[in-house]
This record gives structure tokens, C-alpha cells and sequence, in this order.
């Protein structure tokens, strides 16, 4: 599909493969889900040794790719790190020619049907919604090249090698695709082509090789170490620490890099130079899942390990210092980047702790994020091309001229951060697991999540203000957004509140099931109880805007009162010694507390510090 999509030119072929295509890959990987449900994990076995030998030249030419690209852009120390990285990877196929054990190359169990509807739906919908963005976005820049067929078919690339991602249980496969999402990446970030989008891209690209650079190292202890059949993801899992925590460890940094973790996060707040969609694939399906994923499969490995409490600690930290500068940011895009760190930040310090309880919280906060995340960067794409505009203090009143879109914005950010919906649910079992881990970090991370949240629900709260503040009688006007965008952001609006009712469901059928092959018990991860508490509370805060619609219409409008002499418009009035003052309605953005460098630069080095600390247990300590 993504070589057949870079071939088509005409407008309406290109619609017509990208729909199919987003039809057939959502059906495929909702199948893939339902049959997770009846079934314990299936492994497969590839016959043919030939795949494995043109997995290795495809690294090979990926690499290769990678250095053409970066000497000619005079990107030296890309060039360096990813001719390193094939240095070590040619060695790690040397040992694994001299020592190949048999292991299965592909699996699937409930994990990886969940990741799959996440990439398949939601990913899908995404590449649907780009259709008429990218006609609109070419139409607002027609100095920009319309390289389309290229795009949609990096877009669909991107989805398979998640795909490959999510179903790999050969680490030497698993890496194949990591490394494609990692191109994917770049190739999508500088598609404007303008300076910043490739400075920009090449430090996403320099990240990412950074982290990933540490695979192939623990592919290296594991052949030299623990023997070749310990290359499977499962085996090595099931291994326990003793065998599995120097590899698990190494493999989750390069995780924390895919993950945007501080220090690693500032190649995902530059990647919103590119279109809204590839922004929306990045933070939702695609590239920081695949970062969560790899570390979730590891979370057993690290429950009571020093590394673990370590990687739990960068999670943390994340989280707090993410949302604490996006209170500073008016950006809307900025903002979203710097909650999806925030949220990824938590997901991690889940999965860094390693126990049931926390690895439950982790994997519903994947499911939530992924869709409340889309909806809101899809929503603010389509504001930015009706108003041209991202600040959110230009969105002030959006609800009297884009009603339907601002109540879509709503829905999002309700997700994110509102009771009962599914991130509160998440958060709320991640601080139960977190007393219970070992103290006193267990203690620690409850402080950090606690004031995170409390910051969280300040910078949500401000925007959904200037969404609903009323003023001056606007006309409604939402005539001109494509229907394909429209429809879109309805199905994502009906997912995110259907997926707060549908929770119970995914927990008993999926997540508990899965749980219970990696911890020898399980308890009762939610009361029968509390899911009817919030059915209630969620139904009362279903019925609240249709209250509000109703009682709006007999609503009685008068001006307002602005303690001095009205200048004839109802917003200007003569104060105190004859001054005219208008009145003007604007955030707190508290710069001067939460300000981008300042916090980004604290962030950065105690990441650096955790990071440095992190593989000088790995490779001095041995893992303690």
C-alpha cells in the first residue's frame, strides 16, 4: 500500500487507496484484537533463514540512507552515531550466525492486539483526516512542493512498521522496524522542507539514533552473555532480572529517547513544524507508543530493581517538568507536546515500578492517551486553517463561531484531565501503585504525580476558558471544513467517550488476562463499585451540554458592567481622571515561573544526570 500510494498522482485515486487502505488495516487489526481476546499468545516461526539475511541488508540500507542524507546536510554527528550503530549491528550478525538458536520471529498476544487497534484505528482515521488537510495546507502555502504521494506513502510505512513493532519477537526484527519509524520520523518532520522542519527532523533523527544506539549494545550482552535464544522478546522477559535486567535496561533507554523522556524531549516539541497530521500520528499511534510499548514489555524485569526505580524517576520528573511549561505555553501545539511528554512521563514511571497494578494503570493510560491526543491535534489543525492561528489566546470565544469543533476540543481535553474520564481512571491507579511500590521512591513518585495533576488541570482549565468565554455576537461559521475532517473528529469524539464506558471491558477481557501470563497473581484491580460511581458521574457530565444548550435559548443578554462611563462599545469605558480603558480578557501564561528554557534546562540535566547514573549500573554495576 505505501509503494502504491507514492505512484498516485491523481487526486481522487489517491482518496479512493488511502480510505480502502485505512478500512482494511483498521478491520485487520480490530480482528487482531477480538481474537486476543479468545486466545493466549500465538508465535509463529518464519521457515525461511533468507528473511532474517534481508532484515540485515535493510538495516544496511537504512543506515546507509542515513549518512547519505546527513553528509549532505553536514550533519557530522548523525553521520557518527549511525555508523557506530552498524558497526555494532554487523557485529551482533556475526554472533548470531556463529550461535542461532530457533526461536519464534513474530507473536501476538492481548498487548500486542491492543497496540495494533491503536495503530490500525486510530492511525487509519488519522491518514483519512490528512486528505483534506493536506489539500487545504497546500492551498495556504504554494511555495511549499506538493509532494503528497510521497507523504501518504511514508504515513502508511509508518503504520506498518508499528505493525512490525508491535508483533516482533525477535529483537533483531524488532529493531528492523524500529529503526523505519525512526526514518519515518524524519521524513515527515522536515516535509515543509523549510530550515527549521530539517533542523528540526535532524534532531529527532539525532535523538533517536542516540537511544537506539543502545539496542544493539544489548544485543551484544545477550550473545556474549546469556546465549542466542535469549534473542526472543519472550524469552528474554520470562528470563527474570537475573538474566534479562542489563539488556531490559539498555533497551528501555533507547525507549526513553522514542518516548521524548528528558533529556530526549525536545526533538518531539520541535517535530510541530510539521503538517497537523504527521503531529497527530507522531503523539498518538505511531514513534512514542512504539517508546511505551518496548518499556511496558520490560516493566516485570524492572519491579524492586534499582533500574527500574531509576527509569521510574526520569518518568516522573517528565511528567512534573512537562506540565509545568506547558502552563507558560499560548501555542496550542506546544501545549499538546508538552502534555503528550507529561502523559508518557507517567506511562513510564508505571512501567518503572513494575508491578501488576502499575503496568494495568500504564497500558489504560496508552489506550486513552492515543485517543483523546488525536482528537485535540485534529481539532486544533482544522481551528488553525479556519482562524490561522494556533495561540489559544486567538480562540477565545471559538464556541460562538465554531460551536461543533469547540465542543469536539472540549471532549479532548475532558479526556484528558476531567473525572471520570479514562486519564483521571489511569491516574488514579498509578498513585495506588505507586504507595505500594518500595518506599520511599514509591513515596516520592505520589508527590510528583500529585502536584504533576494539579498543574495539569490548571493549564487544561485555562484553554477550555478562552474556548467558552463569551463576547462580542460572532457569526457561526464552520461551512468551510472539509467533511472528511469533520466526519473524523465525530468518530474520534463518539471513541473517546466510548471508551470510558467500554474500560471495565478492556480491563477484564484484555489487560487482566495479560497480566496474569506475566505476575503469578493478579488482585482486583477495580471495584465492581467504583465503575458504577463513574457510569454516574459520567452521565451527568454527558448531560450537562445539552442542559446548557437548553437553557442558553431563554437566556437573557444584557451588558456588561464595567465600573465606569460606557464608551459606546461595550467594551471600552471611561475609568478614573477621564482615561478610555478597554477591557480585554487573557490567560495568566506565568513566564517568569514556568518558562520553557529556564525549566527545559533544570529538566534536561537531571535527565542527563539519571541517564549517566542509569548505564553506569548497567555496565559497571551489572544491574546491581
Amino acid at each position: 500500500m505505501a509503494g502504491l500510494l507514492t505512484l498516485i498522482q491523481g487526486e481522487n485515486f489517491r482518496r479512493a487507496a488511502v480510505i480502502s487502505g485505512a478500512v482494511l488495516v483498521g478491520i485487520a487489526s480490530l480482528i487482531t484484537l477480538a481474537d486476543s481476546i479468545t486466545t493466549q499468545a500465538v508465535y509463529h516461526s518464519v521457515p525461511v533463514d533468507m528473511i532474517g539475511i534481508l532484515i540485515f541488508i535493510g538495516d544496511i540500507l537504512i543506515s546507509g540512507y542515513i549518512i547519505f542524507v546527513s553528509l549532505k546536510a553536514r550533519q557530522y554527528l548523525v553521520t557518527g552515531i549511525t555508523i557506530l550503530q552498524l558497526i555494532l549491528l554487523c557485529a551482533v550478525e556475526y554472533l548470531a550466525l556463529a550461535d542461532h538458536a530457533h526461536i519464534p520471529e513474530l507473536f501476538s498476544d492481548q498487548l500486542s492486539g491492543i497496540m495494533a487497534a491503536i495503530i490500525g484505528v486510530i492511525g487509519g482515521l488519522i491518514c483519512v483526516y490528512a486528505l483534506g488537510y493536506m489539500r487545504e495546507y497546500h492551498a495556504e502555502h504554494p511555495d511549499r512542493p506538493d509532494k503528497r504521494p510521497r507523504f501518504f506513502g511514508i504515513m502508511f510505512l509508518f503504520l506498518s512498521a508499528m505493525f512490525g513493532v508491535v508483533f516482533s519477537n525477535n529483537l533483531l526484527w524488532l529493531f528492523f522496524f524500529w529503526e523505519i519509524t525512526t526514518l519515518c520520523s524524519f521524513l515527515l518532520i522536515r516535509y515543509p522542507e523549510t530550515d527549521e522542519a530539517v533542523k528540526n527532523a535532524f534532531r529527532a533523527l539525532l535523538f533517536n539514533l542516540v537511544g537506539g544506539a543502545c539496542i544493539p549494545v544489548a544485543f551484544l550482552v545477550i550473545f556474549l552473555g546469556q546465549g542466542s535464544q535469549y534473542i526472543g522478546l519472550h524469552e528474554l522477559v520470562t528470563a527474570g532480572p537475573g538474566i534479562a535486567l542489563i539488556p531490559a535496561g539498555l533497551i528501555a533507554i533507547a525507549g526513553l529517547a522514542k518516548s521524548a523522556q528528558f533529556p530526549f524531549s525536545s526533538w518531539l516539541v520541535g517535530a510541530m513544524v510539521a503538517p497537523t497530521p504527521v503531529s497527530a500520528l507522531l503523539h498518538s499511534s505511531t514513534m512514542v507508543k512504539a517508546g511505551v510499548y518496548i518499556i511496558a514489555r520490560f516493566a516485570p524485569v524492572f519491579e524492586g530493581q534499582i533500574v527500574g526505580i531509576l527509569i521510574a524517576l526520569i518518568g516522573g520528573i517528565t511528567f512534573l517538568a512537562a506540565s509545568a511549561i506547558a502552563i507558560s505555553q499560548s501555542n496550542a501545539k506546544k501545549v499538546l507536546a508538552y502534555s503528550t511528554i507529561a502523559n508518557l512521563g507517567l506511562i513510564v514511571a508505571c512501567c518503572g515500578v513494575g508491578t501488576a497494578e502499575a503496568l494495568w494503570a500504564a497500558i489504560l493510560l496508552i489506550v486513552f492517551h492515543a485517543i483523546a491526543k488525536s482528537l485535540l491535534f485534529l481539532s486544533v489543525g482544522t481551528v488553525e486553517h479556519q482562524i490561522h492561528s494556533r495561540d489559544i489566546e486567538d480562540m477565545n470565544g471559538l464556541v460562538t463561531r465554531m460551536p461543533r469543533i469547540t465542543m469536539i476540543i472540549l471532549i479532548g481535553i475532558a479526556g484528558m484531565f476531567l473525572a471520570p474520564f479514562g486519564m483521571l481512571i489511569s491516574k488514579w491507579a498509578s498513585l495506588h501503585a505507586f504507595v505500594e511500590s518500595v518506599p520511599p521512591y514509591g513515596i516520592l513518585l505520589v508527590i510528583i504525580i500529585a502536584y504533576g495533576s494539579g498543574i495539569t488541570a490548571f493549564f487544561w482549565a485555562k484553554w477550555m476558558g478562552k474556548l467558552i468565554a463569551v463576547g462580542e455576537p460572532q457569526t457561526k461559521d464552520e461551512s468551510h471544513i472539509p467533511r472528511s475532517e469533520k466526519n473524523i473528529l465525530y468518530i474520534l469524539s463518539a471513541l473517546t467517550i466510548g471508551v470510558c464506558f467500554g474500560f471495565p471491558i478492556i480491563s477484564w477481557y484484555l489487560i487482566e488476562p495479560w497480566l496474569l501470563t506475566m505476575y503469578q497473581s493478579v488482585t482486583d484491580l477495580i471495584s465492581l463499585s467504583n465503575i458504577e460511581i463513574m457510569f454516574m458521574m459520567l452521565f451527568l457530565v454527558l448531560i450537562m451540554p445539552f442542559s446548557l444548550a437548553r437553557f442558553t435559548h431563554s437566556a437573557r443578554r444584557v451588558p456588561r458592567y464595567l465600573c465606569g462611563i460606557p464608551e459606546g462599545r461595550s467594551t471600552a469605558f471611561m475609568g478614573s481622571c477621564g482615561i478610555n480603558r478597554e477591557i480585554a480578557l487573557s490567560n495568566y501564561y506565568l513566564e517568569r515561573i514556568f518558562g520553557e528554557e529556564r525549566l527545559s534546562r533544570i529538566s534536561v540535566g537531571m535527565g542527563i544526570f539519571l541517564i549517566v547514573l542509569l548505564l553506569n549500573i548497567l555496565i559497571i554495576g551489572g544491574g546491581l
